[in-house]
């Protein structure tokens, strides 16, 4: 940011203090209030800590008028992400009605075997992700089937929901389709197949490595009781509740065909929660009655059943706790905790940006890198820093390819070291962080808590480390060469136009 000269520069201190004071307040949440530290106590640390560095903002020079015209546009950059979160919502409540949900756990529990269940539901995701270039599609669809399966065959949610972040955010990462693949190199300067090429080297070791650590996990997994006794069950109840059918597949397919049309994520999630509720009056009377709470519905019961899962979702009762959990939910409703945490986060991340308090951070970590490891280390760093402090990958990658794009030039590294480098700091982790639009909405979707996954999406734990070996080792750490001197070509310049 470009501060006026009336402005007194911050001070180091003046930077540290929000954050030291924001890892306390966390810190004291999750030890208070444990997995419902994202339910209100986080959002409250993130408004005070947001309130802290408006104080430093104010000592420094800075107007109310400018510091909350910052906190305005800041939360503006969130707004495209928090629409995006509702038609989720409004999704995952017309297909779980529609028996599209019910249909997909129902299919799974009969086929998959839970030997295999952490390493497939990797492979599927990431296969998916790859083809249409969104793992937050991935997750809000075959995700939420995958992880209701993993609740009927009795294996762990956290492992299950780190194997499908894994693998969705493994085929967004390497997908032409995807936003953040785009953008990381348009913001460096680089090629956008030089980019996806260079990423495989840190990527396709990643999820290696990922899935045999899932394949191990899988053979090794307690299953409580006899699998079959167990799945018998709960496939007996989707059937008594839905109608199931291959039929049933179609609006995935559908949204499928939308996303690799790259029509927008909005349009395309709401026209397949709009599909749900079709499918649900077609396929389901049964089901929309028992929400009505009538023996039969007419078409106006159906029509308001309908409409009030978009916002409210639905309620199964089974007479068995597991099977009600597993079905019911959804709706806008669900994310409006979600929608607050993003709120949150992202004025803080306003204030800190605008008040120069993440430059002034950078600025110190510049000073102290040395050579061509140390420039990349230091990217990585702070791609995980700002998804942190700002709580957008957008701004994860943005800021950081900025503010490092001329030091990667000065330094002679080509520029799809940089575009890289934003990927396997910035993207990898931004659903590793409760209170990021990316942590929150698999949160959200998953109905498992970031912490809990957080240590099983391990592609995302990986990547990032391999990233920084390599570049220790000086391994695919790519040199700018004169033009006709062979060698990997030269970047855009990074001068100002």
């Amino acid at each position: 940011m470009t501060q006026s000269s009336s402005h007194r520069r911050p001070s180091l201190f003046d930077a540290l203090l929000p954050i030291v004071v924001l890892v306390a307040l966390l810190a004291a949440a999750v030890y208070l209030f444990g997995d419902s530290a994202s339910s209100g106590p986080n959002q409250i640390a993130l408004l005070l800590c947001a309130g802290l560095a408006s104080l430093i903002a104010f000592k420094n020079g800075m107007s109310w008028r400018d510091i909350e015209t910052a906190m305005i546009k800041g939360i503006s950059v969130a707004l495209g992400a928090v629409l995006i979160l509702l038609s989720v919502g409004a999704l995952i409540g017309t297909w779980r009605l529609a028996g599209i949900v019910p249909s997909l756990i129902y299919f799974g529990l009969e086929l998959m075997n839970p030997a295999l269940f952490y390493a497939a539901a990797c492979l599927i995701c990431a296969i998916i992700a790859l083809s249409i270039g969104s793992s937050w599609t991935v997750a809000a669809t075959v995700g939420v089937a995958l992880i209701g399966v993993a609740n009927g065959l009795g294996l762990s949610l956290p492992v299950a929901a780190g194997a499908v972040v894994s693998g969705a955010y493994f085929g967004d990462k390497i997908s032409p389709l995807s936003e953040t693949t785009n953008l990381a190199p348009a913001v460096a300067g680089s090629d956008l197949f030089e980019h996806i090429r260079l990423m495989l080297w840190t990527t396709v070791p990643s999820i290696v490595i990922a899935l045999l650590i899932f394949l191990f996990m899988g053979f090794n997994a307690e299953v409580a009781g006899d699998t079959v006794d167990r799945i018998r069950p709960l496939l007996a109840g989707l059937d008594n509740q839905f109608h199931i059918s291959f039929l049933h597949l179609i609006p995935l397919l559908v949204l499928l065909v939308l996303a690799l049309k790259r029509m927008p994520a909005l349009p395309a999630i709401f026209l397949g929660a709009l599909l749900g509720g079709v499918w649900a009056l077609l396929f389901q009377p049964e089901a929309i009655a028992a929400q009505a709470g009538v023996a039969q519905a007419d078409l106006a019961a159906s029509l308001k059943v309908v409409w009030q899962t978009f916002y409210g979702g639905i309620t199964v009762e089974t007479g068995d706790g597991a099977l009600n959990d597993l079905l019911s939910g959804g709706g806008m409703a669900s994310m409006l905790n979600t929608v607050w945490l993003i709120l949150c986060a992202m004025t803080f991340g306003a204030v800190m940006e605008h008040a120069g308090l993440l430059a002034r951070l950078i600025e110190g970590l510049l000073a102290a890198v040395k050579g061509a490891a140390g420039l990349i280390a230091a990217t990585l760093a702070t791609c995980l820093g700002s998804n942190i402090l700002t709580a957008d990958q957008y701004i994860s990658i943005i800021m950081p390819g900025r503010m490092f794009r001329e030091a990667y030039e000065k330094e002679g590294l080509a520029p799809v070291n940089l575009s890289r480098a934003l990927e396997d700091g910035g993207t990898i982790t931004s659903p590793l962080i409760p209170w990021n639009t990316c942590g929150a909405y698999m949160q959200s979707v998953l109905l498992v808590p970031v912490t809990d996954y957080l240590f099983y999406a391990f592609f995302n734990l990986i990547n990032p480390l391999l990233a920084l070996v390599y570049a220790w080792l000086g391994i695919k750490v790519l040199r700018l060469t004169p033009p006709g001197a062979g060698g990997f070509p030269p970047g855009p310049s990074t001068k100002p136009q």
